[in-house]
């Protein structure tokens, strides 16, 4: 394979990983009623808090995840 088609591959992973992620982090966060911790009718803050804290904890995930990948497949290069 040549390398402009694995870069588009790795490139088309990262993409997939950091939106599931985040939509799995975003899931996650709406069980928790983080509402009480507002004031009354500051709707705009809260989903605006929900979509930060996705995004902070969906990126991480994703980097965990695809650094994890990427260090199981050079594992191999151990024994040769």
């Amino acid at each position: 394979m040549d390398l402009v088609a694995e870069a588009g591959q790795q490139a088309l992973m990262n993409v997939i990983a950091y939106i599931v992620f985040i939509g799995m982090a975003l899931y996650a966060l709406q069980g928790l009623h983080l509402e009480q911790l507002f004031k009354k009718g500051k709707t705009f803050q809260i989903q605006l808090f929900y979509i930060l804290m996705s995004l902070v904890i969906g990126s991480a995930a994703a980097d965990f995840f695809l650094n994890f990948l990427s260090w199981s497949q050079t594992i191999p290069y151990i024994f040769n």
